[in-house]
């Protein structure tokens, strides 16, 4: 699958993104000349987080019979460091349903070993970059 970025003309700096039959808006704040018309890059790879992490525990509950009502995941930033090689993202959990103790730790547990939480902590990303 590919992912396809063009820019949107009736925009200042708006793109839409299109991930198979999805199409979704990417715009800058206006503090850097976009019109807030969508998420920024930097939004979408944060979301990405989160969405991975609540979908991840609703598929382990489902296996193992947990009895998961509702998943909430709200995903903060810290970019302050970025320029300095460090960006911080904390994840806050809540779950909701007819759960023990010890199944919404093994929830917890799985939202920390989700596959973008491992891309992003433990993975080197190699990025190639060509034209069309």
């Amino acid at each position: 699958m590919s992912i396809v970025v063009k820019r949107d003309p009736t925009g200042k700096m708006r793109h839409r993104v299109t991930i198979g039959k999805h199409t979704l808006v990417a715009d800058e704040g206006p503090q850097v000349g976009g019109e807030d018309s969508g998420p920024t890059p930097h939004d979408l790879y944060d979301a990405a987080l989160g969405a991975c992490k609540a979908l991840t525990m609703v598929w382990y509950a489902e296996r193992e019979g947990i009895p998961l009502q509702d998943v909430e995941v709200r995903i903060t930033r810290d970019a302050s460091q970025e320029r300095q090689g460090s960006y911080r993202l904390r994840a806050a959990v809540a779950v909701s349903g007819d759960l023990t103790g010890a199944q919404r730790e093994q929830l917890l547990a799985v939202a920390s070993r989700s596959p973008v939480h491992k891309l992003m902590t433990r993975v080197t990303t190699e990025i190639e970059t060509v034209w069309l």
